[in-house]
């Protein structure tokens, strides 16, 4: 192995030699269940011959050229394929190279869009365990709170509001019902706090990803929210890196609430892993608006004629295949069988999620929900059960309280089979058995 990567894992890690499906195979030709689809990347599959002929074929054609001096035929019909199903009116996409900078470029053009109205609102409003990545500005408006300790002399600027977390509901006097409007309360009055006319933006995932562990809202909660930032003109963005394109059983998560967010921001499930792709999303209106004052932004890499190849032909498998609906009902069996594997495990405390987007809250003590501190590594414990095993699991650490609470996510590729779907339940609750009895 080389000496000179910078890895982001413990050394000696297998070597990825192949996919096909939901399956990788290592040097060793051993072969792993991808129960995560990496990071919830992958959607359509490993080895799909159509999307690496599309992005091969791009490439021999033109691999680059700078965005402010072309555009390119598969960048124009990519966008006006993908508009359609996008929960916005006549939406603008800006494509990027993954989901930071989609947030990235969100942020500046709800700043642009206020500035070309006059009004000079900056300040941002995100989510206590809430991620929408790794950049400074991403990073700010995110809740995570172990994320963003080495770099909170850089942070600040953003604010934060509660989550909807119903296994740790903040609101127990009003539990279940009305948690919504709480939730929504407690944003406006944030809101009025700071001035509403410094207020730009509100950015939360429909659906908590990987900061809280696919957390489904309340029935009430988008309307609720989307109410406090209409009636205060702060646009709403919302954050679907993780949850669109199919994950959730719906092209976007916003659907299962109708939501009409003004921005939007995708990536990972954009391009399935076969490319860096993200993509900022304007509505119509503050398209328009923000070009009647222009918007100063950009990256070398964005609107990319390759990343749109791979885009576009992910695009196309997804509704050839039908994977929306496979979502739908391989998460269903997914969610049966867990909950038939580990219902009743007295270290599971919470099961949930939508589509092929589970969570398993790990806790120490079922009856209280108390978490396991974080010294234990518990659910580091269980991915290397997991991978031992050979299954692919994606964890995730603080949930609870910003330091303790384990959770493992499935994000399995939507291509997954009922066999493989039966196995990954399986494979998942024996490593938590191998690690917590």
């Amino acid at each position: 192995m080389s000496r000179h990567v910078f890895s982001r894992g413990d050394e000696g890690l297998p070597v990825a030699a192949r996919g096909s499906g939901a399956e990788i195979f290592d040097a060793d030709a051993r072969r792993y269940l991808d129960g995560s689809g990496g990071a919830i990347v992958v959607g359509v599959g490993h080895g799909v011959d159509s999307v690496s002929d599309a992005i091969a074929e791009q490439a021999r054609r033109i691999a680059y050229a700078h965005p402010t001096m072309f555009t390119t035929d598969v960048l124009e019909a990519y966008a006006d394929e993908l508009a359609p199903l996008l929960p916005l009116e006549s939406p603008r996409i800006y494509p990027v190279s993954g989901g930071s900078e989609a947030v990235e470029t969100a942020l500046k053009m709800a700043r642009a869009y206020h500035l070309a109205r006059g009004e000079d609102r900056y300040l941002v409003i995100g989510r206590h365990g809430a991620y929408h990545g790794n950049t400074r500005g991403a990073l700010d408006v995110s809740g995570r709170a172990g994320l963003r300790a080495p770099y909170l002399p850089w942070l600040g600027s953003a604010l934060h509001t509660t989550a909807p977390y119903e296994y740790r509901c903040p609101f127990p006097e009003t539990h279940p019902e009305g948690c919504g409007e709480r939730h929504a309360q407690v944003l406006d009055e944030l809101i009025v706090e700071h001035g509403a006319g410094r207020v730009a933006a509100f950015i939360a995932e429909p659906i908590s990803g990987a900061g809280l562990g696919a957390c489904v809202p309340p029935a009430d909660y988008w309307s609720a929210v989307e109410r406090v930032c209409r009636s205060h003109g702060v646009l709403l963005i919302v954050d679907e890196v993780m949850t669109g394109f199919g994950r959730t059983g719906a092209w976007f998560a916003s659907e299962h609430w109708g939501v009409r967010p003004d921005l939007m921001v995708l990536a990972k499930g954009a391009a399935s892993g076969y490319w860096p792709l993200g993509l900022a999303v304007a509505s119509d209106d503050v398209h328009k608006t923000i070009m009647t004052g222009g918007f100063t932004h950009g990256f070398t890499y964005s609107h990319h004629g390759v990343g749109a190849a791979a885009g576009r032909a992910v695009l196309a498998v997804l509704k050839q295949l039908d994977l929306v609906q496979a979502a739908r009902d391989r998460g269903a069996q997914l969610d049966a069988a867990l909950r038939a594997e580990l219902g009743n495990h007295p270290a599971v405390g919470d099961i949930r999620g939508l589509g092929l987007l589970r969570g398993i809250e790990l806790v120490s003590d079922r009856q209280t929900r108390t978490a396991f501190a974080r010294s234990d590594r518990v659910v580091e414990r269980v991915v290397a059960a997991g991978m031992a095993r050979g299954v692919l699991l994606y964890s995730s650490t603080g949930c609870a309280d910003g330091r303790d609470g384990d959770l493992v996510l499935l994000g399995p590729p939507l291509i997954i089979t009922e066999s493989e779907t039966d196995e990954l339940a399986s494979l998942t609750a024996a490593a938590i058995r191998d690690v917590l009895g």
